[in-house]
Formats: structure tokens, sequence, C-alpha cells
């Protein structure tokens, strides 16, 4: 079983500022997952999560933030798939932002003149009682802020793209409407990633102020019942699971890992009983990180 050396955290002083990846355009709602989680980052965009994933692990930049869980979409798989190719690299922190979309065009453009609205599949679906509202053409884009840029580098009238409002002076746009998700309650879940520790002092103190949770990736072994007693090495210690699902192993065919969150600290007498036992049952287990519990830190706060 691979446990994490520490919570991925350190109190050594700090030098200079932490460089953090995150996946698509300045303005992105990945960035103000970096803004959030950070104190003073320099953020570093990069066109992939799989890139992400590589500069964390190269050694590059100190962390990545990466999207994790939508609250009205689920979680991220891809992201999964990559810790679990990742091996090396943990959970070290998350954070929850608040999805708030505006429509932004060009300047002196109304809403009767978009004709095409860009973004990425989730903003579009997120915004879906909006964008009924009128005959618009609907178009994916590999990312909020960069269906922004590309709107502005084209100089593309009779576009409107679905992003952050503070994308808009970014890249000289204006918002045409504001709020145009359907639900006030929309958030994303963003992870931070690290191959080492990192200083304390380099995070928000909202970001460590949380209970402990622990995120772990199991294999079951092929055997009826299996999965039911791995779930009862927590069960029988009253250790909430607060998220578990399946991925496919990537290994065997039709075999499948389980990711799992813990309300737990597996330092703590009972989890650490849970663990040993659920070592013994399945065929592989490993912590993907141990980090708080996540924090909502609203993007007017994040120095950005």
């Amino acid at each position: 079983m691979a446990m994490p050396a520490s919570r991925a955290l350190s109190t050594s002083s700090s030098v200079g500022v932490p460089r953090v990846a995150f996946q698509g355009e300045p303005g992105a709602f990945s960035e103000e997952g970096v803004l959030s989680a950070f104190v003073a980052p320099e953020a570093v965009a990069l066109p992939t999560w799989r890139a992400v994933f590589e500069a964390v692990h190269e050694g590059s930049v100190d962390a990545g933030v990466v999207p994790i869980e939508r609250s009205q979409a689920g979680s991220v798989r891809e992201i999964y798939d990559l810790l679990f190719k990742f091996d090396e690299i943990r959970i070290a922190a998350e954070v929850t932002v608040p999805v708030h979309l505006a429509l932004l065009a060009l300047p002196g453009q109304s809403l009767d003149q978009i004709e095409r609205v860009y973004s990425i599949a989730q903003a579009l679906d997120q915004a879906d009682e909006f964008l009924r509202s009128r005959p618009w053409q609907v178009l994916t884009s590999y990312n909020t802020a960069g269906a922004a840029k590309a709107i502005a580098d084209k100089h593309e009238m009779g576009a409107g793209a679905l992003a952050s409002p503070r994308v808009a002076p970014l890249y000289g746009l204006e918002v045409l409407a504001a709020d145009v998700q359907t639900s006030d309650a929309n958030r994303t879940r963003f992870a931070v990633l690290v191959r080492d520790p990192l200083p304390d002092e380099w995070f928000r103190p909202a970001t460590l102020a949380g209970p402990i949770k622990t995120t772990l990736v199991w294999a079951v072994r092929n055997v009826p019942g299996s999965l039911y007693r791995c779930l009862g090495c927590f069960a029988e210690r009253k250790i909430n699971l607060s998220r578990l699902e399946s991925r496919p192993s990537r290994g065997v065919r039709w075999e499948y890992v389980f990711w799992a969150d813990l309300d737990a600290d597996p330092e703590s007498p009972d989890c650490a009983a849970a663990l040993a036992a659920l070592l013994r049952e399945a065929v592989m287990v490993r912590v993907a990180g141990v980090y708080h519990l996540a924090a909502e830190v609203l993007p007017s706060s994040s120095g950005r």
C-alpha cells in the first residue's frame, strides 16, 4: 500500500512564489482554482490536463490545479485516470469555486446581434435555460477562456463566449449578460496536485482549515463478495465514504479499480486499522492524497 510520506505540505520557510499549472487560457475557471488555493502564485497556462500532470511530474512547476468534480455533472473521470497513471503525484489540497457564467462578445454589439455562442460542453449545459431563450448556434470549444480569446483574436463579430465575467477585460470583450448559469448553486471542486511537499505559507489559510479527508484507490480480488468485504473494512469502524466510484483498470480488460474519499485521517487508529484490513482483502491499495476538506474561496478574493 503506497502511503504519502507527509500530507504533501511542509512548514519549512518558502523561497519565491509557487509556479502552478492549470489547463486552458488566462481567465479560465481552473486559473480561479489556482488563485483561490494559493496566496501569490505564478499561474502557468497549459493546453491539456495531461500536460498539467506531466509538468508536475517533471518538476517544471511546483503544483498543478485541475477540476476533479462538478456539482452538476459529477466527477471529472479523466482526472482520476491520470491520477492512476501518474502514481507519484498526490492531492495536496482542494478548493471549491462558484461557477458564474457570463455571455461575452466584442464591444459595441447587442444580444440581438449574436448568432453563435462558444464554450465547453459543461458550461453550455450549465447555461442551457439561457441558451434556449434565443435561436443561437451553440458550438463547443476546449476551454471557457479559450472561447473568449478565440473571438478576440479573430475579431469575430456575431459571436459570444460563455466564460467567467473576469475574462472580459483580459481580452477586450464586453459582458452582454451576467449570471446566465441556470443554478446559483453550481460549483467546481479543484484538486491541487504535487509531487513534493509545499510550504504551508504558500496556501491561503482557508485551504488548510477544514477537517482531514483521504482519497484512495484500490483493486478488488475477482471473487464473489470482495467489494462487499472491502467496504466492510470502513463500515465496521464507522468511517464514512463521501464518494465511491469505479473506473476501468486500463490493465486488464473488464476489470475495475475503485476510488473513494474517506472522511477520516489515515493516521487515526480507526482509519489506520481500516486501511490495514483493506490491504489484506484488496490486490492493490494506494493513497492518492491526504488533505483538508475543500474550502470555498470567492473569485473576488482570489487576488486577480
